[in-house]
C-alpha cells in the first residue's frame, strides 16, 4: 500500500463505517419517517464502495480506463446532488406541515430548483474542456442552491413552537456539508494547487455530517418532548 494513499483509505473507512452505523440506527422505524435520508445514505454508501478501487488505482490505469473512471465519478456526483436535493425538499415538506400554502411552496421549490440546475448546467457545460472542469462549477452551484434551501428549512424549523431536535440536527449537519462543498469546489476551480485542500475540506465536512446524523438517529425522541434521550 502506498503511504500517500493512507488518508484516502482512512477517509473511505470512516465514511463507510458511519454510513453503516446510520443505516443500523435507522432500522427501528426511523427510515420510514426519513426515507430520503435513508435513500441518500444508501446511495452514498454504494458510490463509495464502487469508487474505492478505481480511485486508489487511478495512477496505474490506462488512459481509457482513467477516462471511464472520471466519467463514473462525475455521474455519481450527479446522482448524489439529485438525491441531496430531494432530501432537503422532503425535509422542508415535513417541516412546513403547519403552512396553508404548503403545496404552492413545494411547487415553487421543486420547479425553481430544477430550473436553477438546468440553467447552471447550460451555463457551465463546455465540450471543449474536460468534464471535470465544468462539472466542478455545476457541483459548486448545486451545493450553493441546496445550502440556500437548507437555510429555508432551518428558518422554518425555528418558527415552529415544538422543536424537532432530530430534524434540526439533520439540517444543521447538511448546512455544514453544503457550505464546505461549495467552498471546496470553488477552490478546485480557482487553482489545481488547491485540490488537496479542497478535498480535505469536503471529506471532513462529509464525515462531520455523517457523525451528527448517527448521533441523531442513535437516540430516541420522547413523544411530545423537544429533547433527545439516549437509548
Amino acid at each position: 500500500m502506498d503511504l500517500d494513499q493512507l488518508p484516502q483509505i482512512l477517509g473511505y473507512v470512516a465514511a463507510i463505517s458511519l454510513q453503516i452505523l446510520i443505516l443500523h440506527a435507522m432500522r427501528n422505524g426511523a427510515w420510514r419517517k426519513f426515507p430520503f435520508v435513508f435513500l441518500y445514505v444508501v446511495v452514498d454508501l454504494i458510490t463509495n464502495l464502487v469508487e474505492i478501487k478505481p480511485n486508489l488505482t487511478a495512477d496505474t490505469m490506462t488512459a481509457a480506463a482513467k477516462h471511464n473512471w472520471f466519467m463514473l465519478y462525475w455521474w455519481n456526483e450527479r446522482v448524489i446532488q439529485a438525491t441531496l436535493l430531494l432530501l432537503v425538499i422532503s425535509l422542508i415538506y415535513r417541516a412546513s406541515a403547519h403552512l396553508r400554502s404548503r403545496r404552492a411552496l413545494m411547487a415553487i421549490l421543486i420547479c425553481g430548483s430544477i430550473l436553477y440546475a438546468l440553467v447552471s448546467l447550460a451555463l457551465h457545460y463546455d465540450p471543449e474542456v474536460t468534464t471535470g472542469k465544468w462539472m466542478t462549477r455545476w457541483s459548486r452551484d448545486m451545493n450553493f442552491c441546496i445550502a440556500i434551501l437548507d437555510l429555508m428549512l432551518w428558518a422554518t424549523l425555528i418558527r415552529i413552537r415544538e422543536k424537532d431536535q432530530r430534524i434540526l440536527m439533520i439540517s444543521g449537519a447538511l448546512g455544514l456539508q453544503f457550505t464546505a462543498g461549495a467552498i471546496g469546489q470553488g477552490l478546485r476551480d480557482l487553482s489545481h494547487n488547491l485540490t488537496t485542500m479542497a478535498a480535505v475540506m469536503i471529506v471532513g465536512a462529509n464525515l462531520a455530517c455523517l457523525y451528527i446524523w448517527w448521533s441523531a438517529f442513535r437516540v430516541k425522541v420522547r413523544a411530545g418532548k423537544a429533547h433527545l434521550v439516549h437509548s
